[in-house]
C-alpha cells in the first residue's frame, strides 16, 4: 500500500531553522566542527531563582493534569506582567497558557481562519507563520519590506495588501529574523489603516519584548483603545528567560478568542506542563531587571558581529534594535561561483556556508525574504569570532 498522507501535511514545508539545526547535528556526529548560528536559542543557563521554583514544585507534589488554559496563579502572574510591562489590562478569561508561543499562534489561526481567508505577513516573518496559516486553510499574503526601511511595513503597504478576504495581520516586534522594532507611532499608523477594515484581527507576537537595546521603546498594538478588542498579544518565556525547552507561551486576547483557543486546546494537548507552569509564575513575578544581564551580553555580541561583518565585502546589514539576530543582504553573491559552487539564491549561500565554512545559518527564503540570511548571535564571543572568520575566508 502506498503512503497516503493528507494534502494538508503535504502542503507544509519543514521548519527551516529546525532542519538546518538537524543537518548541523548530523555533520557534528560525522566528526565535523560545526558552529551553529541557526537556532533562535539563548546560550545562557536558566536563572537560579527559576530553577529553584521548579524544584520546589516537584517537592510540593505538582504532578497532575493542569487546567487547559493554565493555573490560576500563572494567569494572575501573566495579567500582572501585562499591566506592569505593557500597560494592558486583561482578565483571567482572556488569558490562555499553551505549550509554547508556537502553539498559541497555531490555536489562534485555527479558531479564526476559514478556508481562503487571507493573512497579511510583513516580510521577513518568523518561519512558521506562513505554514501555520496554511494549516488553518488560510492564505498567506506576503508584503515585502526593505533593509533601507529597517524591514518594517508601512501604512501604505498595509493598505495596498488588504482585500475583502483579509482576516488577519501577523507581525513580531522585536522581529525574528530582522531584530526590527515597530515604534508606537509606527503601530499607530498601521492602526489607522486597520480602522477602515474592522474585520481584521491583529496578532502581535512579542516573544522578544525584553531583548531590546534601548533605541525604540517596546509598544503593543493592544495599547490603543480602538485596537484592544481586535488584537491578540502573544508572548512566552523561551527567549528572554532562556527557557526554550520548558515550552510555555500565552496569549492575552478578546475573551471570545481566548474561549475558542481553550476549547481547541482541550481537544489537542490540554494543559501545559505542570512544573514548567509553576516555574514561570516565579519568572514573571520577578522584575525584568533580573534578566538584564543577558540582554546586556547580547548587546555586546551584536556590536561584535556587526563590526566583524563590516569587513566582509558583499554583506549588507542594518542594525537590529532587538532580538539576537543579524539579517544581512547577501545578493552580492548571487550568480557567482565560489569554490566550484554556483550561488543562485540565499538557500544556496546558506548551504555553501555550512559545507565550506562549517557554519550553520538560515536562508532568508524561509522568512519570506530571499535576499538575506539569518545569523544568530546567541553564541559565545569565541564562536562568533571563529564563525565570521570562517565565513570571510570562504567568500573571499
Amino acid at each position: 500500500m502506498s503512503n497516503q498522507l493528507s494534502d494538508r501535511i503535504n502542503s507544509v514545508t519543514p521548519s527551516a531553522t529546525l532542519e538546518m539545526a538537524a543537518k548541523a547535528r548530523e555533520l557534528r556526529a560525522s566528526g565535523k566542527d560545526i558552529i551553529g548560528l541557526s537556532l533562535g536559542e539563548p546560550d545562557f543557563d536558566i536563572p537560579d531563582y527559576i530553577k529553584a521554583a521548579a524544584i520546589q514544585a516537584v517537592n510540593d507534589g505538582y504532578n497532575s493534569y493542569t487546567p487547559v488554559d493554565g493555573y490560576v496563579e500563572l494567569k494572575n502572574a501573566i495579567i500582572a506582567k501585562f499591566k506592569r510591562d505593557n500597560v494592558l489590562s486583561y482578565q483571567a478569561p482572556q488569558i490562555v497558557v499553551s505549550t509554547g508561543a508556537k502553539q498559541s499562534l497555531y490555536n489562534v489561526a485555527q479558531v479564526i481562519l476559514n478556508k481562503g481567508d487571507e493573512v497579511i505577513l510583513p516580510c521577513p516573518y518568523w518561519v512558521s507563520y506562513s505554514d501555520i496559516v496554511k494549516l488553518a486553510d488560510g492564505v498567506p499574503v506576503e508584503v515585502p519590506t526593505t533593509l533601507e526601511n529597517d524591514f518594517k511595513m508601512t501604512a501604505e503597504q498595509l493598505e495596498a495588501a488588504i482585500t475583502p478576504k483579509t482576516r488577519m495581520l501577523w507581525y513580531s516586534s522585536p522581529c525574528n529574523p530582522s531584530g526590527s522594532i515597530y515604534s508606537k507611532e509606527e503601530l499607530r499608523s498601521l492602526a489607522d489603516v486597520l480602522q477602515k477594515h474592522p474585520q481584521i484581527i491583529v496578532v502581535s507576537d512579542e516573544i522578544y519584548e525584553h531583548i531590546n537595546y534601548g533605541v525604540t521603546a517596546h509598544a503593543s498594538m493592544a495599547e490603543f483603545e480602538d485596537m484592544y478588542d481586535r488584537t491578540v498579544t502573544v508572548n512566552g518565556v523561551a527567549k528572554a528567560f532562556a527557557m526554550t525547552g520548558w515550552r510555555i507561551g500565552y496569549i492575552g486576547a478578546p475573551a471570545y478568542i481566548a474561549r475558542a483557543c481553550n476549547k481547541l486546546q482541550g481537544q489537542v494537548t490540554s494543559g501545559a506542563n505542570c512544573i514548567a507552569q509553576r516555574a514561570v509564575i516565579t519568572a514573571l513575578e520577578e522584575s525584568p531587571d533580573r534578566i538584564k544581564y543577558m540582554v546586556d551580553e547580547f548587546k555586546e555580541r551584536r556590536k561584535l558581529i556587526l563590526d566583524l561583518l563590516k569587513d566582509i565585502d558583499g554583506f549588507k546589514c542594518n542594525e537590529p534594535e532587538g532580538a539576537f539576530y543579524v539579517y544581512p543582504d547577501v545578493t552580492a553573491y548571487f550568480g557567482k561561483t565560489l569554490n566550484g559552487s554556483k550561488i543562485n539564491n540565499a538557500s544556496d549561500f546558506s548551504m555553501y556556508l555550512l559545507e565550506h565554512a562549517n557554519v550553520a545559518t538560515v536562508t532568508g527564503d524561509a522568512f519570506g525574504n530571499g535576499n538575506c540570511i539569518r545569523i544568530s548571535y546567541a553564541a559565545s564571543e569565541k564562536e562568533i569570532r571563529e564563525a565570521i572568520a570562517r565565513i570571510k575566508e570562504v567568500v573571499s
